[in-house]
């Protein structure tokens, strides 16, 4: 911990190490904590994933011993293999719903509230974007260190992206307000396209784990898939 506020400083590979985490502890209960290979392919997908990364296995070890260095991390054996599982709602005394939307953070990069609540319906069933506005207005303003911040309007937009501060100060970037003679984004609306792209995300996600499904009850009848 590195912070003035006693808050973790995660580098990209941890921070995409400690998101998938708290990601799969929610949507694949039964094979939590994670392997480390299960870890890895988590890290690495293709979908619900921004930026897409390819980490090394040595890179998610690495990560892995840095965030159980700040108590973020825990490891246990289960069968022929260490497993691992987070702490980040204890170490930084969070309810669950709040450690989620970091999550999604972490995974995704900046989002609206809209988006965020969609990203999250397979961890956490919010009521509407104004329970996930509460959660993130008291990050933002956490006594012991804001976690995320509000970034300014994009041009065309409805709605405010948030991104979190688990990796330190946001990009100077996107903390510039735009100028205001900026062409709106083409449809009229930069939100909604982005709300399409995570949609799109969970639907190649929901795809994929079917498909995975379907091969394994296939695999076990015996019955060979074209």
């Amino acid at each position: 911990m590195t912070t003035e506020q006693n808050l973790p400083i995660l580098s990209p590979s941890e921070a995409r190490v400690l998101g998938v985490l708290i990601e799969k502890q929610r949507t694949v209960p039964d094979s939590y904590p994670l392997t480390l290979n299960s870890l890895l392919a988590g890290c690495n997908q293709k979908t619900s994933r921004h930026p897409v990364m390819e980490l090394a296995e040595a890179e998610v070890q690495e990560a892995l011993e840095s965030l159980r260095r700040r108590s973020l991390v825990d490891e246990s054996s289960g069968g022929r293999a260490m497993r691992y599982g987070h702490n980040t709602d204890r170490v930084l005394r969070l309810p669950s719903q709040s450690v989620i939307l970091l999550a999604v953070l972490m995974l995704r990069g900046p989002q609206t509230a809209g988006e965020l609540r969609i990203a999250s319906d397979r961890m956490h069933n919010f009521a509407d974007i104004s329970s996930v506005e509460g959660f993130l207005d008291e990050m933002a303003e956490r006594p012991a260190g804001a976690l995320v911040v509000k970034l300014p309007r994009l041009p065309g937009a409805r709605e405010s992206r948030w991104a979190h501060l688990l990796s330190g100060p946001v990009a100077a970037e996107l903390m510039a307000v735009p100028a205001g003679g900026a062409a709106p984004v083409a449809g009229g609306d930069a939100g909604e396209t982005a709300t399409l792209r995570v949609r799109v995300d969970r639907l190649e996600a929901e795809v994929a784990a079917l498909k995975a499904t379907l091969a394994k009850v296939c695999a076990d009848l015996g019955i060979e898939v074209a």
